[in-house]
């Protein structure tokens, strides 16, 4: 079935400004509460926000195999699950609707009050009820950053690393959409030099720049899928700040890894952008050396071109541009770790979620975290105010911005944003 919503010709007659991460070639998909309290399935073009609920039950879906109460949960998860060729479907009829030459929608003006929405008088909810959580660690550069800094530097990479994704199941409860401030939490700690750990609050909160994405039903427990099928059953991407603790978390982490200095918080994009929106902006992933098993052996373009950027706003303060990376620097693809994911026979249904593992790059002013920007500490950054930051202060504000452009197309996915605040 060929995906029509991506014309890069196609205009809208909703206005859309020329930067906008929400032109009518995205098509995203999230879950908002209304200025009249109605908890709705939306998309979003530029600055107006999409009433999905509304839009069906006028009858504008007609022909689409849809069940009736698709649009009116508080999740998207059903509508995940109703598989790839029925979002297809549902993507492209939305971007019809809303192109400048269609007046199906356009002329009718009852209509459009009950679909249309201005995004600033819309609250943004979590857009899946998140199952499972899985984390990988597929950024090369940032896997050696960690080595060499903690480890030997001739060794940094633990022998496993190179041939297979290295992941971790983490904490769904604990993950908060865009605008939802969090507190720094406590834990134990063992400081530089002292005999014995300690308790109290996390003296080194980081972000982690990184990106997520959402599956729908994938297998049935005992089974697994294929490489050459994986992404069929990825629906989308957001952007995700995995927050970490990293002194809870360096003296927590033996013998069995992550655990409280991880999962006290992680925020994420409300938008999904699907990967159908994507398709126009793949990339070449890095070289796999040594070639991974035949599982896990794929060919072509199977990266996305896209570029994420960090930056840290102090209370009362701008916005300091702190990294730019891009999500073509991850080592291990998305097909490749969903298909490894399930190589056990693990099921995976569907709104789980799997995050990239911060997405570093080459040169210093890539590195997707602050634990590698002030190097664990011992190099700060000055911010544009003069201040210093080793890791994040209370108060500070995390943005995370990322987006594709080609053929003057921008798709974008909005702000992944939260705010520090002291610990309770």
């Amino acid at each position: 079935m060929k995906i029509t919503a991506n014309n890069p010709k196609r205009k809208s007659w909703l206005e859309v400004s020329p930067n906008s991460d929400f032109p009518i070639q995205n098509i995203p998909f999230g879950v908002f509460l209304t200025k009249d309290n109605i908890m709705t399935i939306g998309s979003r073009i530029g600055d107006f926000a999409i009433d999905l609920g509304a839009l069906h039950q006028l009858g504008y879906f007609k022909g689409i195999d849809l069940t009736d109460d698709v649009f009116l949960q508080d999740r998207l998860n059903d509508f995940i699950a109703h598989g790839k060729g029925i979002w297809r479907l549902v993507r492209n009829r939305i971007a019809d609707l809303f192109d400048i030459e269609n007046p199906k929608l356009q002329n009718k003006k009852k209509d459009i009050q009950q679909i249309i929405h201005l995004v600033a008088d819309i609250e943004m909810h979590l857009p899946v009820n998140i199952g499972d959580y899985t984390d990988f660690y597929s950024s090369k550069e940032h896997a050696l950053n960690v080595g060499s800094m903690f480890r030997d530097p001739n060794n940094a990479l633990l022998p496993n690393w190179l041939h297979l994704p290295v992941g971790y199941h983490g904490r769904s409860s604990s993950i908060v959409p865009t605008g939802k401030a969090i507190h720094r939490p406590f834990g134990q700690s063992k400081p530089a030099g002292a005999e014995n750990p300690i308790f109290g609050p996390s003296k080194a909160v980081d972000f982690e720049l990184e990106m997520a994405f959402i599956t729908t039903d994938v297998n049935k427990l005992g089974k697994r899928i294929s490489i050459d099928k994986a992404e069929d059953y990825i629906f989308g991407m957001v952007l995700f700040n995995d927050w970490s603790a990293r002194d809870i978390q360096a003296w927590e982490y033996a013998p069995l890894g992550p655990f409280l200095g991880k999962n006290f918080a992680s925020t994420i994009s409300p938008w999904i952008v699907t990967l159908d929106a994507l398709e126009p902006f793949r990339i070449a992933s890095p070289k796999q050396d040594p070639k991974p098993f035949e599982y896990l052996q794929q060919e072509g373009n199977n990266s996305f071109d896209i570029h994420l950027e960090t930056f840290i706003k102090p209370e009362n303060g701008i916005e300091n541009k702190v990294n730019h990376s891009n999500f073509s620097n991850l080592y291990w693809t998305m097909a490749q770790q969903l298909t490894h994911h399930t190589s056990n026979g693990c099921n995976v249904v569907a709104g789980d979620m799997m995050g990239s593992g911060t997405i570093s790059g080459p040169t210093p002013d890539s590195y997707g975290s602050m634990l590698e920007l002030s190097w664990n500490g011992t190099k700060p950054l000055k911010l544009n105010d003069g201040s210093l930051r080793q890791f994040i202060n209370d108060y500070d504000t995390v943005i995370m911005r990322g987006y594709c452009q080609k053929d003057k197309v921008r798709i974008g996915f909005g702000d992944c944003a939260g705010k520090l605040l002291p610990a309770l």
